[in-house]
């Protein structure tokens, strides 16, 4: 790494940043990347798996509250914020200081009425939040693993009742990890088996999308046609999501089961 250019220190951990090669990085008390920005371009998503997060955007048109767990360096919630002009989110980050560190190292805007950063426990606000999402991104990470709390059965069934109906949840887990298949049928046990797997083509990372009734359209045909369309608007690779999806989830032969 090129640089480090700060360190700090909490009971939940040493922040640092660290840039190379253009790309500032955040970590959490370890080798492991929390969070990338590409300089020249702070409102991309560096990092494949936070762009195939967005995978939920070609089920669900409309998505006006949206509530993220796990700040990291801002990559989602700035994306959001630019891409999606109708949206209202709300980011709980546990991490105080990666508030901060998002704020003045990874161009994070301020709060307003679009925008509203909260110091909080993910799964307790989510908990207290019934029906009060239609779409909820879980990416909650320590140095090491995934946070215990956000994969209990318990926190899947408050995800699944903190959203609306018609609702999305996305939650970003390591296929690498030996639990991944017991997070796995917690989650999809909690949405009715309602969910979809979209894995990352390079790393191990593996993105579960999971629908509260009433279910979209899950037909190739549309999703092909809003794939097109997002592709074009925002520039994310929604045609490659759409095949990597395919290989590994069960399918008819006019489109996913759901």
């Amino acid at each position: 790494m090129s640089s480090q250019a700060e360190a700090s220190k909490s009971d939940l951990g040493p922040v640092q940043i660290s840039e190379e090669e253009g790309v500032r990085l955040l970590h959490l008390g370890g080798g492991a990347v929390q969070s990338a920005m590409r300089i020249q371009a702070p409102y991309q998503l560096e990092l494949e798996y936070t762009r195939s997060m967005m995978a939920f955007l070609l089920f669900k048109t409309c998505s006006p509250d949206v509530a993220l767990i796990g700040l990291g360096g801002g990559s989602i919630a700035k994306f959001i914020y630019r891409y999606l002009p109708e949206s209202r989110l709300t980011a709980l980050e546990i991490h105080p200081e990666v508030i901060v560190a998002a704020r003045e190292w990874f161009q994070l805007p301020a709060d307003d009425e679009r925008l509203r950063v909260v110091n909080a426990d993910g799964a307790a606000y989510v908990r207290d939040h019934p029906e009060g999402q239609d779409v909820l991104l879980v990416d909650g990470y320590d140095a090491n693993r995934v946070v215990e709390a956000l994969v209990t059965d318990d926190f899947y069934q408050d995800c699944y009742a903190m959203l609306r109906p018609g609702g999305i949840a996305v939650f970003n887990l390591w296929g690498s990890d030996e639990a991944y298949p017991l997070y796995y049928s917690r989650l999809a046990r909690a949405f009715g088996a309602h969910v979809l797997q979209l894995p990352s083509e390079t790393k191990a990372n593996i993105v579960v999308i999971a629908f509260r009734d009433p279910l979209p359209d899950a037909s190739f045909v549309y999703l092909a046609g809003r794939a097109e369309r997002l592709q074009a608007d925002i520039g994310l690779e929604f045609d490659d999501f759409l095949v990597r999806m395919g290989y590994c989830n069960l399918c008819r032969e006019d489109g996913f089961v759901l």
